[in-house]
């Protein structure tokens, strides 16, 4: 498990602008933490930074089919 005591969340840029509410920790050592930032206490995805920088790049690059705007 773990520890997210010291997780510094910020709100996705996207988030306001389409309803969505998801939070990012990115100062956690070797992962990125996302979370509802409605439902702060659901949890989180813990994710690699490797892994969520594919992820990015990929979502960018328009690989998957979501509206983004």
């Amino acid at each position: 498990m773990n520890d997210l005591s010291q997780a510094t969340w910020r709100k996705a840029s996207m988030s306001s602008q389409n309803g969505g509410c998801v939070e990012v920790a990115a100062n956690l050592r070797g992962v990125t933490a996302l979370r509802d930032s409605k439902r702060p206490g659901d949890g989180a995805h813990i994710v690699g930074r490797a892994e969520f920088a594919a992820f990015l790049a990929d979502l960018k690059a328009g690989r998957f089919d979501i509206d983004v705007n």
